[in-house]
């Protein structure tokens, strides 16, 4: 019946028809064109700023990817022992891909010693004896609780085959998660020419270490003490005895850098939900004032910010039509629970707007990125999020896409 109506409209109009169909036969070939990528997500409604006494700090909302507040994130500045979140997550990897196992022993290398103060009481350690094998399980624990240099490097060497290496290795994943103003040049956070980060980088890679690695993140980052060769310290992030809140994550001082901490807490959110801040900040000026500094932004994000889910994960938003496709329409809408982070009270004025290509042409495939969620309140954009396709459409059969090249022409 499709094809009568086809043969019939082309005795009337030949030429039109024949354009449709070098249409239909160059669409075969050509894939959907993607739509312009969204804008960067506007900065959340203003609400009064703490007054925080760092270099430069940073203020992240998981749940929704906002930053809520910032100053200076953009800064080099000199990471210290923040390094050894960079050097855990490849180090997680590495296990990951079963290129080592935490039961594996080594014995610590004559380089990783001497770089580590010789055994001298100058660096943080947690004193690995060179003649006793230790597991890269035991020097995990050692590194991330409590900043062992001696650990830090002997993974470096474990995994990277030398420090040279390893650093290889952390550039590539810090290039591959987008921290542009990020270099590593040493697995320990020790002060070296080229040795730079931003406090905005350090919330990404928080980020992702708790997204990549979530059973690691909590299996060694909570953790307030460690014993090894008869000698226990202590975990010098403060906050996980402030604040029950508190789940991780790494301290950091250099003489250069100051007293820094990345710290991440938990806390219930709506519908059931729990919402995760990391605060970031950099050179305070005590081991006292990074941990009162960092509990004023993770109190302040959470008492004056609310998160509003704008879309459930899988449940279309818009059903728009689709041309040239198997299907007369395309589902379009989030793989995931959509949120937003907004001031508290603010929740119930926002409105939202799905924007996208016109016209829709097919093959999309589920996951797809078309078009975006513009979410706005008082005439302000709030937040704009990519919405992606919810399932696949293929392409239709030859007379099909010349059909609707036929109708296009007229729309």
């Amino acid at each position: 019946m499709q094809f009568s109506i086809v043969r019939a409209f082309a005795r009337q109009c030949a030429a039109p028809l024949l354009a449709a169909l070098s249409v239909a036969f160059a669409g075969a070939a050509a894939a959907q064109t993607p739509a312009p990528a969204p804008a960067a997500a506007p900065a959340v409604l203003q609400v009064a700023p703490p007054v925080i006494a760092a270099r430069s700090f940073v203020l992240l909302d998981i749940q929704s990817g906002q930053v809520l507040t910032a100053s200076n994130p953009d800064q080099p500045v000199e990471p210290a022992s923040l390094t050894k979140i960079m050097t855990a997550y490849v180090v997680f990897k590495a296990l990951a891909e079963r290129r080592i196992t935490l039961d594996q022993k080594v014995n610590l290398s004559m380089s990783a010693w001497e770089k580590s103060g010789k055994g001298r009481n100058e660096q943080s350690n947690m004193w690995i004896d060179l003649k006793v094998p230790v597991t890269i399980e035991e020097m995990l624990h050692g590194m991330i609780i409590v900043s062992a240099n001696d650990a830090s490097y002997m993974l470096a060497e474990v995994v990277g085959g030398s420090e040279a290496g390893f650093a290889d290795l952390m550039n590539k994943e810090a290039a591959r998660l987008g921290l542009k103003g990020t270099r590593f040049t040493n697995a320990a956070g020790i002060t070296e020419p080229g040795h730079i980060t931003t406090a905005a980088d350090m919330a990404r890679l928080a980020q992702a270490l708790i997204r990549d690695f979530p059973e690691q993140y909590a299996k060694y980052y909570s953790q307030r003490s460690y014993s090894y060769n008869k000698i226990t310290q202590e975990n010098r992030n403060r906050l996980l005895w402030l604040d029950p809140t508190v789940d991780g994550m790494k301290t950091g001082y250099t003489a250069a850098a100051g007293y820094c901490l990345v710290s991440s807490a938990r806390r219930p959110g709506a519908h059931g939900s729990t919402r995760r801040l990391i605060s970031v900040v950099m050179g305070t000026a005590s081991m006292d004032a990074r941990a009162q500094e960092s509990v004023k932004l993770l109190n302040w994000g959470f008492q004056n910010f609310e998160n509003v889910r704008v879309a459930q994960a899988n449940t279309p938003l818009v059903t728009p039509e689709i041309w040239k496709g198997k299907a007369a329409t395309v589902k379009l809408g989030f793989t995931q629970d959509a949120w937003i982070s907004v001031p508290r009270g603010m929740g119930d004025k926002l409105k939202s707007e799905v924007t996208r290509p016109q016209p829709l042409v097919a093959p999309v495939q589920a996951g797809q990125t078309i078009g975006s969620l513009r979410v706005s309140a008082d005439g302000r954009i709030v937040a704009e999020k990519p919405v992606q396709v919810l399932e696949t459409v293929e392409q239709a059969g030859l007379i099909g896409r010349a059909w609707d090249s036929v109708r296009l022409m007229f729309k």
